[in-house]
């Protein structure tokens, strides 16, 4: 089982980029996705999570309208766009991929059942 996250870099502030998460080893289908970020000297926190059948999507007040998560099922892979990038979002960002989403704030518990290696991205002012 392998989730490989791509798609950051340097970035200037204003600026976008889709970070995408693909995984292997596992029926992608039925796993929800979660992005998690975690800044220098930051604790990781929740960023966005998009349910197993595409139809929900969650997203932390501080991303909300300027981030989108998406899935494609054939390509067994779910994206991150970012966009009006801002300093603030600099961080390794993570994907994982969770098969049950029980509760209503499912998507806020980190025990998720797989994890990529995270991508880094930085915005410059």
């Amino acid at each position: 089982v392998q989730l490989q996250a791509s798609g950051g870099g340097l970035v200037q502030a204003g600026g976008s980029l889709r970070l995408s998460c693909v995984a292997s080893g596992i029926a992608f289908t039925r796993y929800a996705v979660v992005w998690l970020r975690q800044g220098p000297g930051k604790e990781r926190e929740f960023v966005a999570a998009i349910s197993w059948n595409g139809i929900t999507t969650y997203y932390a007040d501080s991303v909300k309208g300027r981030f989108t998560i998406s899935r494609d099922d054939a390509k067994n892979t779910a994206y991150l766009q970012i966009d009006s990038l801002k300093p603030e979002d600099t961080a390794v960002y993570y994907c994982a991929a969770r098969l049950l989403t029980v509760g209503s704030r499912w998507y806020l518990d980190a025990r998720h059942d797989y994890w990529g290696q995270g991508t880094q991205v930085t915005v410059s002012s």
